[in-house]
């Protein structure tokens, strides 16, 4: 049973990882489409940062989820086990 739940735990973050790095590939992407377009369309102003800065700070803010604050989780778990392992 320890190793399954593991083993769940463990794909879960796996997945986690995988979504971000997937949402991060599509930004760099369509950015670099987005600059293309800019650059042919109108040479004297640069529109194409407003959406990719719009778009960046959603990307920090998965970023942040994904290797900062699940790593908390699985810290406030092992505190538990380590509370649920004193009370036995």
């Amino acid at each position: 049973m320890e190793n399954q739940d593991a083993y769940n735990r463990a794909k879960e973050r796996v997945e986690a990882k995988l979504g971000f790095y997937t949402h991060l590939a599509v930004y760099i992407i369509v950015g670099g489409l987005l600059v293309a377009i800019d650059i042919r369309t109108s040479p004297g102003y640069t529109w194409a940062q407003w959406p990719l800065m719009g778009w960046g700070i959603g990307v920090l803010f998965h970023a942040l989820y994904v290797f900062v604050f699940r790593s908390r989780s699985a810290f406030t778990e092992r505190m538990i086990e380590e509370e649920i392992g004193k009370d036995l």
